[in-house]
């Protein structure tokens, strides 16, 4: 056999470098269809925040704005103490605190009114097991006059002896309130009214700590107030028997 012309190995060269570009390109388009039909990453999903229902958001506001007020009436006064002013402490529109309390008086009668019943809860909390050594519960029931709400509740009244349409409120509100922390004192102090003069004494215990709460207004007279309320431990020891 003879050789193979020069013209004949270009051609076969030729030949079999386009049978290697077809091979390449239909390779590629296999593998173009086959990333096509292969499903894209799916980025994995926020995780959903707990639903909090309509009732228990409108409850967590009103509370917010009732310690609000409390607070402002405690540092600023009536004067000072206006709805946008709590609402922006609460953290909450003006719109949506007069949701809540349609006049300013609503808010504040509210609040003083919401923190007492809180303070009460929390003084019989603090004597699970009933009545105690006496000498704790009269320093308890002075702390009650002597924190940020007796000092809102001070502005209240203040406030209500010059403004007619405030004041029936706060005497009502007063007398509430009056009665209930009355009726935790004589619960604590195991004090039996039925005696004569034990309701008496009972009341002025009260008056001396709403006394030094005022007087604790001006003046932080800690060692004083220990050495008065020590006495009416044994006082009242003596008188309850």
């Amino acid at each position: 056999m003879g050789g193979v012309s020069t013209t004949e190995a270009a051609e076969r060269a030729e030949s079999t470098d386009a049978a290697d570009a077809t091979t390449d390109a239909t390779t590629n388009a296999a593998d173009a269809t086959t990333d096509a039909t292969e499903p894209a990453e799916i980025a994995p999903r926020s995780p959903r925040l707990p639903h909090v229902p309509k009732q228990d958001r409108s409850r967590a506001t009103r509370q917010r704005l009732l310690a609000a007020a409390v607070a402002c009436l405690a540092e600023h006064g009536w004067a000072g103490s206006t709805v946008s002013v709590v609402a922006e402490r609460a953290g909450v529109s003006r719109g949506a605190a007069q949701h809540h309390f349609r006049t300013r008086e609503d808010l504040f009668t509210a609040a003083v009114e919401y923190v007492a019943e809180e303070r009460s809860t929390a003084l019989r909390a603090l004597f699970p097991e009933g009545a105690a050594d006496r000498r704790e519960v009269v320093a308890a029931l002075v702390d009650l006059y002597t924190g940020p709400l007796f000092r809102a509740a001070l502005h209240l009244w203040v406030a209500a002896s010059n403004e007619e349409q405030l004041r029936p409120r706060v005497t009502e509100l007063e007398a509430r309130v009056g009665r209930e922390t009355h009726r935790i004192a004589v619960e604590l102090l195991a004090a039996d009214e039925s005696r004569p003069g034990v309701r008496e004494t009972v009341q002025g215990l009260l008056d001396m700590s709403r006394g030094l709460g005022l007087a604790n207004l001006l003046t932080n007279d800690g060692g004083r107030r220990e050495r008065v309320v020590a006495q009416w431990g044994v006082l009242l020891d003596e008188a309850l028997g």
